[in-house]
């Protein structure tokens, strides 16, 4: 796209300041391997899912890991989007592309695989996952290419996909404009998905395509609600690379206030409160897949407390393993589906989780595996960039001493 100077000289000229490169930040690579790790806790039918099954209030490893992906995106291309907007749009979009080239083979597995192995040794936990793909095959890989039918487990990348798809259009925006007026639509869209949006948009697709995949086929996240989520991260992640975090300019009396508000929801979410203030009773507002008004405010009163003991969070994460599983974050997300497959594989009857030692067993060969697919596609990647810079020509000096000669010397 040509160079506008009246639309976009002057986002040009907010990081004209700023390095050209935007430095990789290690805490928030093990922030990520953090919320891999939790995340696969929490997937794993072993008994400690109850244990890491939202122990700090209403906040999972999903917000934290779709927020945190957001950011990276941001503080990645945000500046790049100030300049060429079609070279960022090619980029995001190759990258979607094979996020949901990564998504079609885990349906493949579990479509083929997955689906035989159930049928065959009666595997209640697999079928249960499948059960409208087994009983709708050609409805349901239809509705898979064209990311509306999205089984458990299966569901966060076409969230991914639909993202970054919209990325480039919401970063090219920011950049002219900057963020206040994309905030107010993202929470007006989250205002009327908390009023049915989804089922509406949903009714219009099922006349459009013909497709009839029930609502909760569609899978369990809420796009037009977990919008506000990637949106907030995209946000806060131009914020950081131009320095201007809102964070820091919060009143003291805040951070204190947004901890004993964690605190009064780590106590509801563990019955500590009394009867009147339960999980059961509060359950819309605090709905993981809607995102409830007090789910919100818990979101935002956490993300105030990390960025406030960020000295402290970043001396815990700040470990080898959690760098290295956040690095390959994509392919690690893939292949912890891939273990989750399996322990509900080892599931039988009405058994609904391991324990003891199976548990233990099926947890460490999972991180040993997770681990290995991290290092290979690290090295993999780095690979990529020395065959890339060995085949870029040399840049040579001025001085004509140092050019090379368009024929040897005669001695």
């Amino acid at each position: 796209m040509p160079f506008d100077p009246p639309k976009q000289l002057t986002s040009v000229l907010r990081f004209a300041g700023l390095p050209r490169k935007t430095e990789r930040r290690p805490e928030l690579d093990a922030l990520r391997g953090l919320f891999l790790v939790w995340m696969t806790l929490t997937h794993l039918p072993t008994h400690f899912s109850d244990l890491v099954n939202q122990p700090f209030g209403f906040v999972s490893s999903a917000d934290g890991f779709v927020f945190l992906s957001a950011l990276l995106v941001a503080r990645l291309y945000i500046r790049k989007a100030a300049e060429d907007e079609v070279k960022v749009r090619t980029k995001l979009w190759k990258r979607a592309l094979r996020i949901y080239g990564y998504h079609l083979i885990l349906l493949t597995l579990a479509f083929t695989l997955a689906a035989a192995f159930a049928v065959a040794h009666h595997k209640l936990a697999l079928t249960n996952l499948l059960n409208f793909y087994l009983a709708h095959p050609v409805t349901a890989i239809l509705g898979l290419l064209l990311l509306i039918y999205c089984p458990p487990l299966l569901d966060i990348l076409p969230m991914y996909v639909i993202f970054l798809l919209i990325t480039p259009y919401v970063l090219a925006i920011a950049a002219r404009r900057g963020w206040k007026e994309i905030l107010y639509a993202s929470g007006a869209v989250w205002l009327l998905a908390q009023f049915g949006l989804k089922t509406w948009i949903h009714s219009g697709v099922v006349h459009l395509t013909h497709l009839h995949i029930p609502l909760q086929e569609t899978g369990a996240f809420n796009l037009f609600v977990w919008q506000i989520i990637w949106i907030s991260g995209m946000a806060l992640g131009a914020a950081s690379v131009e320095g201007r975090l809102p964070f820091a300019r919060l009143p003291r009396f805040v951070f204190p206030l947004t901890t004993a508000i964690c605190l009064f929801f780590i106590g509801v979410r563990h019955d500590w409160l009394g009867s009147h203030l339960t999980q059961e009773r509060l359950a819309l507002s605090l709905d993981k897949w809607q995102i409830g008004p007090l789910r919100l405010i818990n979101l935002i009163a956490f993300t105030c407390v990390i960025y406030w003991a960020r000295g402290i969070v970043t001396r815990l994460v700040l470990i080898k393993p959690l760098t290295t599983l956040g690095k390959a974050s994509l392919e690690v997300f893939c292949a912890h589906i891939v273990f989750v497959f399996v322990g509900l594989a080892l599931l039988y009857g009405q058994v609904a989780e391991l324990h003891g030692l199976s548990a233990g067993l099926l947890v460490a060969f999972t991180f040993a595996g997770l681990l290995v697919v991290a290092v290979r596609e690290i090295r993999r990647k780095r690979k990529e960039q020395a065959n890339r810079a060995d085949s870029r020509p040399p840049v040579f000096d001025s001085d004509p001493a140092l050019k090379p000669e368009s024929e040897p010397r005669h001695i």
